[in-house]
């Protein structure tokens, strides 16, 4: 069986290898991010400190980062993050994603792509674009469908856009995807890699989701969001101070978790004056890739659909790190471990600025459902003839699905162009209004 998601609530042991200064505030922290979780796994000597000995003599240069420069650089620090360097997916790696556990899953995204293109129209061509797609298996999967369902696309040009940071992972995808048959820096192009996929589809490969060309576009950014650096804040006394990473004064090759002295930028530009919670996370990263995406969708058409685990602005400390399938210490060894935090959808909603519709969050458990992933298991489960594909089938099911798996941790959202759940209003023949078709997903799909 697969190896556990990258999900849950449950954090690494104490996130503060050394208490914080003291007083009132130091207490409300200390007790914050010493939250019961899974062992820290020890580490062998003077193993993975290259990342360590680049922060620790930043930190002694500078003083305190923001949580969200600690994480830029040990996720995509050109030589030793973990992103650049080490990060890996699956069995092999340091947590499993839903396309790896089951090809069901992007199955059904790619049937949310098909649909969508139908209620809006059928336009002429459009551009399907992952961020951060990982080793491509959810793309490949999404083009199976494709392929499966060509005679109804046939009159449509459909291209692949992949926005890709790591070297390694765009190998690894371009050999999933296309066979490794790639060209590099092509010419007259913003892309840094195209090619052709199995299929017959071309694929590209950007560095940002700037590069990627205007056009009806549809969007999937699938446990993107999640590793996006962020800030995080803690309610005190004296108002919102920001909490940084330092080094530990009574071990000098350790990192710990500081307060700010006073309000920091991010304390000024990113709290809402309605937040209600003491402790709270904030990307501003995800924001601006939000604005982008509902700007585009805006101008151009399409839709974009976010998965991630996340909440909608309820939650506080989710900040963790995933080794070896384990939680890990976010503060130890950096550049060797994944670090995530729980997407706040409610801050994404926000970031649209109402440029586009959005829907959801919705459970992972109830969107797959409406989507059809029950007759697609049974139909699966009776073309295999061995127990051994039978069960791994039914286990597959069961992580995608369980409430206590990835069924409620795991959300949908998506954007929207408004005109696509808003009915417009027609002056000369009101009666010939047109039903809109539900958006798959987010209700129950009819099947006909």
């Amino acid at each position: 069986p697969p190896p556990p998601p990258r999900s849950g609530g449950a954090r690494s042991a104490p996130l503060i290898p050394a208490p914080l200064p003291t007083g009132p505030v130091a207490a409300a922290a200390a007790r914050l991010f010493s939250g019961a979780g899974g062992e820290a796994e020890a580490e062998g000597p003077g193993r993975d400190t290259a990342m360590l000995r680049h922060l620790l003599l930043k930190l002694r240069a500078t003083g305190p980062v923001t949580v969200a420069e600690y994480m830029r650089e040990a996720l995509t620090n050109p030589g030793q993050g973990y992103y650049t360097r080490r990060g890996d997916i699956g069995e092999s790696g340091d947590f499993v994603t839903s396309p790896e556990i089951s090809q069901i899953f992007g199955e059904l995204i790619g049937i949310w792509y098909i649909s969508e293109w139908i209620a809006m129209g059928k336009p002429k061509a459009f551009q399907l674009v992952e961020l951060g797609p990982g080793r491509g298996t959810l793309t490949d999967d999404i083009l199976r469908v494709f392929k499966q369902l060509a005679s109804l696309l046939s009159k449509c040009d459909v291209s692949i856009h992949l926005v890709e940071v790591s070297p390694k992972f765009s190998e690894i995808q371009a050999l999933m995807l296309t066979g490794g048959k790639v060209q590099s820096n092509p010419e007259d192009e913003s892309a840094y890699m195209k090619g052709v996929s199995k299929t017959g589809i071309p694929v590209f490969w950007y560095r940002d989701v700037q590069d990627v060309p205007p056009g009806f576009s549809f969007y999937l950014a699938h446990e993107f969001f999640d590793a996006l650096p962020i800030h995080k804040f803690q309610r005190t006394e004296k108002g919102w101070r920001e909490v940084l990473v330092d080094i530990d004064p009574e071990v000098p090759d350790q990192l710990r978790f500081v307060l700010s002295p006073s309000s920091t930028p991010a304390t000024e530009n990113f709290i809402q004056s309605e937040e209600t919670r003491d402790h709270v996370e904030v990307c501003p990263e995800a924001g601006v890739i939000i604005q982008r995406l509902a700007c585009r969708i805006e101008k151009d058409g399409g839709a974009a659909l976010v998965a991630d685990y996340g909440h909608d602005g309820t939650k506080t400390d989710t900040f963790r790190g995933f080794r070896n399938h384990k939680l890990h210490d976010v503060l130890r060894a950096p550049g060797t471990a994944d670090l995530t935090a729980d997407v706040d959808f409610s801050y994404l909603r926000k970031m649209t600025q109402g440029r586009t519709a959005t829907l959801g969050p919705i459970k992972q458990r109830e969107f797959l459902k409406n989507m059809g992933i029950d007759l697609r298991l049974q139909v699966l489960l009776q073309n295999s003839d061995d127990t051994a594909t039978r069960e791994q089938l039914l286990h597959s099911y069961d992580m995608l699905m369980n409430p206590k798996k990835m069924g409620d941790c795991f959300h949908f959202f998506a954007l929207l162009p408004h005109h696509r759940l808003v009915q417009p209003e027609r002056k000369h023949k009101p009666e010939s209004k047109s039903p809109l078709l539900p958006v798959a997903g987010f209700g129950e799909l009819l099947l006909q």
